[in-house]
């Protein structure tokens, strides 16, 4: 096909009851059940219309898989030049991929860039949502960004870091007592595209297991759905990697959730940790990460806020990365998955670095 802009949209679907919604539409939720809802492609129609060979002439950035996303129009795009971040090399098995270069210092940019972007397509001029912190800092940046006005609501022991950023990009903030759970929708997809392309596309590209910190679930729940999607256009194998959600022991109600084998996560009460990007005591979307986590074979697992510490500085030390305590947490789970025999040292793996350490 010509190197034209064309996102194939078809509607939005419900996770849950299978509702179909109009796409060009705001939506916040489900309009019959409340619950989350996926975008849907015409994925027979793109698998005639283009192969991967065609990214490679395109911008190094989310965008490049504009068919996969939502903005219909090119001229809709807010982009502060989100996506593509290195996958980092650490061993023979072990990769991170740095979320951290993302705009805003964490892999919110991707979903805020998109949702920003849909929403001016929509004609959508004033955009509102709650915030663990960094979804915040990302949205205020893509608002002013787009020219809207951003209303974020944050708890009030915010990292600092994602205060000021939301203020220097105009935003209205406010701060309140107790916690904020995730509501946005997800759109992380892109997260699981770029794996396939850097791993080389074809049947074996995906790594082995995937080892993402994990509130809200918007990473685990895009990858898989990304991965789902491009199984069906044919540009990866059958392969799916093991998914492993990292929460952290002060707030881990998915861990607590799949222990139980309970399709949905009860709150997490008095929820604290160091790692505020996974001061998630409640997920709407819940059901679809536990979802994710079994259908692939993977685990859930929290860690202390001492591990993390810990973890924060060996990773500098050794791979020279300063993360946020986020993706520190999933380098002390490493140790433990391999202390528990779940991995036995033959795996491809990959960590998720999410945030870069100067948030914090």
């Amino acid at each position: 096909m010509a190197d034209g802009w064309r996102s194939y949209l078809e509607n939005l679907q419900c996770t849950a009851c299978r509702n179909e919604s109009d796409a060009d539409v705001v939506h916040g939720v489900c309009p019959a059940c409340g619950k989350v809802l996926f975008a849907r492609y015409d994925l027979a129609e793109l698998k005639n219309a283009l192969v991967p060979e065609e990214f490679r002439g395109r911008s190094w950035d989310m965008w490049r898989y504009r068919e996969l996303l939502p903005v219909r129009d090119e001229a809709n795009v807010v982009t502060l030049g989100e996506g593509m971040t290195p996958l980092l090399r650490v061993n023979e098995h072990l990769s991170i991929k740095d979320e951290g270069k993302n705009p805003t210092g964490t892999f919110k940019a991707r979903g805020m860039a998109a949702a920003i972007s849909k929403a001016k397509e929509l004609g959508i001029t004033e955009v509102a949502l709650p915030s663990a912190g960094n979804a915040g800092s990302a949205a205020a940046a893509y608002a002013a960004a787009a020219g809207m006005k951003a209303h974020v609501a944050v708890p009030r022991d915010v990292p600092s870091v994602n205060l000021v950023e939301m203020r220097m990009s105009g935003a209205d903030v406010l701060l309140v007592d107790g916690l904020i759970d995730e509501a946005g929708r997800v759109l992380h997809e892109t997260l699981g595209i770029e794996l396939a392309e850097q791993g080389g596309w074809g049947d074996d590209c995906l790594p082995d297991v995937i080892v993402f910190p994990t509130g809200g679930g918007t990473g685990i729940v895009g990858m898989w759905k990304a991965f789902a999607e491009l199984g069906a256009l044919g540009w990866i194998g059958r392969k799916r990697p093991r998914m492993v959600v990292v929460q952290s022991t002060g707030c881990a109600p998915l861990v607590r959730a799949f222990e139980q084998g309970a399709e949905h996560a009860e709150p997490w009460k008095d929820a604290a940790t160091i790692a505020a990007g996974i001061r998630v005591p409640s997920a709407i979307g819940d059901y679809l990460v536990l979802k994710a986590v079994r259908e692939g074979g993977g685990t859930a697992l929290a860690v202390s806020d001492d591990d993390i510490r810990q973890a924060q500085g060996e990773i500098a030390r050794e791979v020279g990365l300063y993360t946020g305590p986020e993706g520190a947490a999933t380098w002390a789970a490493l140790g433990r998955l391999r202390e528990t025999g779940y991995l036995n040292g033959s795996e491809d793996v990959v960590l998720f670095a999410t945030s870069i350490g100067t948030k914090y």
